[in-house]
């Protein structure tokens, strides 16, 4: 599943494609995806000109013109594929997963520009595209997630607050949207290992100094991420031709059995099954 970088790195190739240019068509080929595409879905996006692409947690926002926002999640499997139409299209993938070209099943949506088109593809279809009508629709619909790890309001405060007498240990924290959004599961393992914190620790036990760590490497990690592209498991490309080169810099996700690369630590990384997530860490510097 695509985490936070690997969806801003989708956000910034759909803003230098398609920001300030005007939809021309909608095709929806399957409205049944997690949450069923409005009937009017075509007839609201048409003519709207796309102001801006933003982004929160693992959700692209689409500004339009008329006010009104496109709210987009590419679920599991979920996809989006660039096409110029005057040019050939060797690498269309504006991610880091599945195929690096446009698959001939599961296309779900497009959206056509004069020059360009976008297509969602999403074998699992546990993505979805929303309409929200105003800038206050879309702050409700986003309330119920925590702020990300760049925003101010992830502080001390925040953190101590949340995870005063908590017995949930500190991972599945880092992996619940209502905490902190955007990060996953190969993050947070990378996260935890620069704070020297063993995933199974409970919250509470967490001590003031190591919340501290937890915002300083959250914001670290997940910034590193994004500069090397992402996480690319598969070694694929994007619609550049590049690869996510984010897992050469992993230190201990996948990387069960093999020493840790911190510097003079004896230690190994183990992997263990928490919550249902594989889990990777350092059975020396980590073991505390």
């Amino acid at each position: 599943m695509p985490e936070l970088p690997e969806v801003e790195i989708v956000r910034q190739s759909l803003d230098k494609k398609i920001k300030q240019k005007k939809v021309k068509k909608i095709i929806v080929r399957n409205r049944n995806l997690r949450i069923k595409i409005p009937t009017n879905f075509a007839s609201i996006m048409k003519n709207q000109k796309i102001i801006k692409v933003d982004r929160f947690s693992k959700y692209i926002i689409l500004n339009l013109s008329d006010g009104k926002f496109c709210l987009f999640h590419l679920g599991m499997s979920g996809t989006i594929h660039i096409l110029s139409k005057n040019k050939k299209n060797f690498f269309t993938n504006s991610s880091f997963y599945n195929t690096p070209t446009l698959p001939q099943k599961h296309n779900h949506v497009e959206i056509i520009f004069k020059d360009t088109k976008i297509v969602y593809n999403d074998p699992r279809r546990f993505g979805f595209f929303q309409i929200l009508k105003n800038s206050n629709s879309l702050k409700k619909r986003l309330s119920c997630f925590g702020p990300e790890p760049f925003q101010s309001k992830f502080n001390i405060n925040y953190i101590s607050s949340f995870l005063r007498k908590k017995e949930k240990n500190i991972k599945n924290f880092l992996l619940d949207q209502n905490f902190v959004s955007g990060i996953g599961n190969i993050y947070a393992n990378e996260i935890l290992f620069f704070c020297k914190i063993n995933p199974n620790r409970k919250a509470y036990l967490i001590k003031k100094k190591e919340l501290k760590k937890i915002i300083i490497n959250s914001r670290r990690v997940l910034i590193n991420a994004i500069k090397k592209g992402g996480s690319s498991i598969r070694d694929f490309k994007n619609t550049s031709g590049k690869k996510g080169n984010f897992q050469k810099d992993f230190k201990v996700y996948n990387r069960k059995g093999l020493r840790c690369k911190r510097q003079s630590c004896k230690g190994i990384v183990i992997k263990k099954v928490i919550s249902n997530r594989s889990t990777f860490f350092c059975n020396y510097c980590q073991n505390i």
